[in-house]
């Protein structure tokens, strides 16, 4: 829900099982999980759906106890060249079901921005990456509302070529999508949504040569639940729910 336009969204299953097989188990959730959820839904909705994007995920890491934030920011993109564009705002409102900003999210305990709708932007998808995770600064002790960035804090990440300055947006920001009755509408489709991505995450990360890392990551409700589901077959419906089979 941003001004990207309406380009498909791109996933990669090749990118996907690169994350699998070489990511260290302090960021094998972290980066999975975006990119298996734009595996999933390649091709099938458009590019420009972050708060969606931003909710749905926020509902999977926290199915596998990685805490999640939203966080609505400003973007600019800027080429070798010194040239530009900008997306975003740091004061977004609604026009009609379109939310008219970027949201990424922010997971404090690893301290790690995650774009997963970053190649809704012509000149980011050319490059062909797929998702934006990149390290961050956040404070140690929370800002007086809550949240680990100050607004106006800048997260400067580059992407081949691209230099991509995020800037925090403010609390009202962040109002605008949790507050407004578009998101609260689709809350139960978004935590729907989320539980299915974290079960095919986790069904990812039980294979061989994955599940010993993940078994190290630092989430106790992660190594919890691979223990629990051990080899145990699992199915998608029609509607693309999952469940774990008797063995």
């Amino acid at each position: 829900m941003s001004p990207g336009g309406g380009l498909p969204l791109r996933g990669s299953l090749d990118q996907t099982a690169r994350m699998l097989e070489h990511a260290k188990p302090d960021q094998l959730v972290e980066l999975v999980l975006p990119y298996l959820w734009a595996s999933l839904a390649d091709g099938r909705v458009p590019a420009n759906v972050c708060v969606d994007a931003c909710m749905t995920l926020r509902n999977a890491y926290g199915q596998l106890g990685v805490r999640a934030e939203l966080l609505p920011v400003d973007l600019a993109v800027q080429n070798r060249d010194g040239g530009g564009t900008r997306y975003g705002s740091l004061t977004p409102s609604w026009t009609g079901t379109s939310w008219n900003g970027h949201c990424v999210l922010v997971l404090p305990d690893s301290e790690r921005l995650v774009d997963a709708t970053v190649e809704q932007f012509e000149e980011v998808r050319e490059i062909g990456m797929g998702p934006m995770v990149g390290k961050v600064a956040l404070s140690t002790h929370g800002i007086q509302d809550g949240s680990m960035m100050e607004p106006g804090a800048q997260v400067v990440l580059q992407r081949g070529d691209l230099v991509l300055t995020y800037t925090v947006a403010g609390p009202e920001a962040l109002a605008s999508i949790v507050e407004h009755p578009e998101a609260v509408a689709h809350a139960d489709g978004h935590r729907r949504t989320g539980v299915n991505v974290a079960s095919f995450t986790l069904a990812a990360l039980r294979g061989e040569g994955v599940r010993g890392r993940a078994m190290q990551a630092p989430y106790s409700r992660l190594r919890a639940l691979l223990r629990a589901v051990g080899d145990a077959p699992y199915e998608a419906d029609e509607a693309g729910d999952v469940a774990v089979l008797p063995a």
